[in-house]
C-alpha cells in the first residue's frame, strides 16, 4: 500500500468542508490566546495540546460506525449519572460550588460528559420506540433530560444545565414533539418563573439583574459585563489591531482566555472580524444541517440535529452574554476560549457527525 493510499484510508472518515471550518476556529482561537495571554506562548501552546488530544479522539470516534455509536449510549449516560451522583456526595468544592470529582489519578467535571451523554441516549431511546411513538415517550425522554440537569443544577451550575437542556430540547423537537405541547411547557415555564428564581442562589440572581442595569454594581457583579460591552464597543469597524487591545493588555478584562476571548477578539479585529468569525460558525452550523438532512436513521437525525444546535446555542449565548444581551452564565465560545474539556466534548461531537455522514452509505434506508 503506497504512502497516498494509507494517508487518504486514515482521512477517508473525516468529513473535509467540516474539518475545515473547525480547524479555522482553531486556528483563530491560538491567535487570540496569543494576545490574550499578553503575547505569551504559555496558553497558547497549552491549547496545542488540548487541540492534538481532541482531534485524535475525534479521529476515533468518526472511524465508529453508527451500531458501535448507538451501543454507547446506555453505558455513556449511565456512568455519566453516577459519577454526577458521586460529585454530589463527594465532590470537590471550589468556589463555592461542587462540580469536580477527584478519581485520585485526575479530577474530572462529569457535567461535560452529560453534553454529548444527554443527546445521545434520547436520541437512542426514540430509536428504539420510533414505530410506536406516543406522548408516554416524551415524557420518559424528558425523564431522561432531567434526571442529570437536576444534579447539575444542584451543583450548581446554571449554565450548563441551561445547554444540556437545550440540547436535550432539540432532541425532542426534533423527535416530533407537537407544537401545541412546546406552547404549553412555554407557558408553564413562563408561570413558574417566581418559583425558579425563589430557588436560585444570590449571585446568580445578581447576574441576571446586572443584565438590565450594570452599573448598579459596576465593580461587583456587574464588572464582567461593563468591561466586556466596553471592548466590545472600542474596537470599531476595523479594529485597534492585532495585539493593540487595551482593555486586554491594560488587565481591565477579566477571564480574557476563557469566557469573555470573544471581547478580546472584538476588540482587536472589529466589527469586520466578527463578520468573519460568524461566517466561520454559520459555515460549520450549515454543514452540520447538511449532515442531518442527509443523515440516513432516526437515530442520526436526531443525534446529528441535536449536535448541530447545541454548537450554535453555544456560540449565541457566549457572544451574547459578552456582548451584554444575556446574563453571565459562564459558558465558553466554542473552539475559540481556553480548555480542554470544552474542546474534547466538542470534537466528540463533530467525531460522530463525521461517522453519521461517512458511514451512511453503509447503512440501508
Amino acid at each position: 500500500m503506497t504512502k497516498r493510499q494509507l494517508w487518504l484510508r486514515f482521512i477517508a472518515h473525516l468529513d473535509r468542508p467540516l474539518l475545515f471550518g473547525i480547524g479555522l476556529l482553531m486556528l483563530a482561537s491560538l491567535l487570540v490566546l496569543y494576545s490574550a495571554d499578553n503575547a505569551s506562548w504559555g496558553q497558547p501552546l497549552k491549547q496545542v495540546l488540548n487541540i492534538v488530544v481532541a482531534l485524535i479522539c475525534m479521529w476515533m470516534v468518526a472511524n465508529m460506525p453508527l451500531h458501535y455509536l448507538m451501543r454507547t449510549a446506555v453505558p455513556i449516560y449511565v456512568l455519566g449519572m453516577v459519577l454526577l451522583i458521586g460529585v454530589a456526595l463527594f465532590g470537590e468544592i471550589s468556589h463555592g460550588a461542587r462540580r469536580w470529582l477527584n478519581l485520585g489519578i485526575f479530577t474530572i467535571q462529569p457535567s461535560e460528559l452529560m453534553k454529548i451523554g444527554v443527546p445521545l441516549m434520547m436520541a437512542w431511546y426514540f430509536e428504539k420506540n420510533e414505530a410506536t411513538l406516543t406522548l408516554k415517550n416524551y415524557f420518559i425522554a424528558a425523564l431522561l433530560l432531567f434526571m442529570p440537569i437536576g444534579l447539575i443544577a444542584r451543583q450548581p451550575d446554571l449554565g450548563t444545565s441551561l445547554l444540556i437542556s437545550a440540547s436535550g430540547f432539540y432532541v425532542l423537537f426534533l423527535a416530533g414533539l407537537s407544537w401545541r405541547v412546546i406552547g404549553g411547557l412555554f407557558v408553564a415555564g413562563l408561570a413558574s418563573a417566581p418559583v425558579l428564581w425563589s430557588m436560585l442562589h444570590d449571585y446568580q440572581k445578581h447576574r441576571i439583574m446586572m443584565l438590565f442595569d450594570p452599573s448598579q454594581d459596576a465593580l461587583g457583579n456587574g464588572y464582567h459585563t461593563i468591561q466586556a460591552t466596553i471592548a466590545v464597543g472600542s474596537g470599531g469597524m476595523l479594529g485597534k489591531g492585532y495585539l493593540n487591545g487595551t482593555q486586554t493588555h491594560l488587565d481591565f478584562l477579566p477571564e480574557r482566555t476563557t469566557d469573555f476571548i470573544f471581547a478580546v477578539y472584538s476588540e482587536e479585529f472589529g466589527l469586520l472580524g466578527n463578520l468573519i468569525l460568524l461566517s466561520l460558525y454559520a459555515f460549520v452550523v450549515m454543514r452540520g444541517f447538511v449532515i442531518t438532512g442527509n443523515a440516513s436513521t432516526y437515530f442520526t437525525r436526531l443525534m446529528a440535529g441535536s449536535i448541530t444546535l447545541t454548537f450554535a446555542t453555544y456560540a449565541f449565548v457566549n457572544m451574547g452574554m459578552v456582548s451584554g444581551i444575556l446574563p453571565v452564565v459562564g459558558v465558553p465560545l466554542p473552539l475559540v476560549s481556553y480548555g480542554g474539556t470544552s474542546m474534547l466534548t466538542l470534537l466528540l461531537g463533530f467525531g460522530m457527525l463525521m461517522s453519521i455522514e461517512t458511514h451512511k452509505k453503509l447503512v440501508k434506508t
